[in-house]
């Protein structure tokens, strides 16, 4: 920490009121429990840049850090309200609306997210797991049969292909599409490596 404090005040010796640096010396501050100094010094970058998505993004990890979920929430939309397309603050924000069951909300930047990177799986599974979780289990299996789409060829990782497999069954169960989820189930078998969950 300490050479992030010392980078910190040689910026800020010459730009005593650069928002940014303020509200990362603060950051670091939080982690070395200086709370109230990390707070003063968070909210002055905010005040000094007040457009700075860094800025409103660290004051929420600030309050993420205190466990105060709502501000930091206000904190991430703030900062998404100067950079709409950050895909870390976007990840932040899904899992804080996830931690407090704000389940529109999480359905809604998972959604951008993959709207985003739309070649990442993991925002694939992230946007159907969060529509799962809000009750539209038609919609998350549709996610899945839309990402079965883009793939091409073989799979590249069999036990990762044969979980998406199974987790397609699994919605497919929990939307009352029993005979449906053991069709799939059977026509599936082959590309399963877990052998013994394909026989529970």
């Amino acid at each position: 920490y300490k050479k992030g404090i010392k980078a910190a005040e040689t910026v800020l010796k010459k730009f005593p009121d650069h928002g940014e640096t303020l509200a990362m010396k603060g950051l670091i501050l939080n982690c070395m429990d200086k709370k109230t100094e990390a707070y003063e010094l968070v909210r002055r970058g905010v005040k000094q840049d007040i457009k700075s998505h860094v800025c409103w993004h660290v004051y929420g990890l600030l309050y993420r850090s205190d466990r105060d979920y709502l501000q930091a929430i206000k904190c991430y939309r703030g900062a998404l309200r100067q950079d709409p397309e950050n895909v870390q603050i976007l990840r932040d924000l899904s899992l804080l609306q996830a931690q407090m069951r704000d389940l529109d909300g999480f359905v809604e930047t998972r959604q951008t997210l993959l709207t985003l990177k739309p070649t990442q799986r993991i925002n694939w599974f992230s946007f159907a797991v969060a529509t799962q979780l809000s009750g539209k289990l038609a919609q998350a299996v549709g996610i899945v049969e839309a990402y079965e789409k883009t793939l091409e060829g073989a799979p590249e990782n069999d036990y990762e292909h044969g979980e998406m497999l199974l987790y397609k069954n699994t919605l497919l169960e929990e939307d009352g599409r029993v005979p449906s989820a053991l069709q799939h189930l059977e026509k599936s078998e082959p590309q399963l490596v877990d052998k013994l969950r394909y026989h529970e």
